[in-house]
């Protein structure tokens, strides 16, 4: 798979699961975090650091994924801006 396929599945797959966080302020922290990440590392060229990138990348999914099942357990109002 070419690497501009693999950080277009990683961003989406990381927007994805963002969306998931159950509290407003997590998910749009995270929702703005990634995007701001995503643009910031545009501009490179080398391999080996986009290889690099894509590890953190894939640290984040993960981190996100756990917090997001956690949020789940411990449920609570939405908030006026959510309704």
């Amino acid at each position: 798979m070419s690497t501009s396929v693999k950080v277009l599945a990683m961003y989406r797959s990381l927007m994805k699961e963002a969306r998931t966080l159950p509290a407003y302020n997590f998910r749009m922290y995270a929702l703005r975090r990634i995007r701001d990440a995503f643009k910031d590392n545009k501009s490179i060229g080398d391999q080996g650091e986009i290889n690099k990138q894509l590890e953190l990348a894939e640290e984040s999914l993960n981190l996100i994924k756990r917090q997001a099942q956690i949020g789940q357990l411990y449920s609570t109002d939405k908030l006026i801006i959510e309704k």
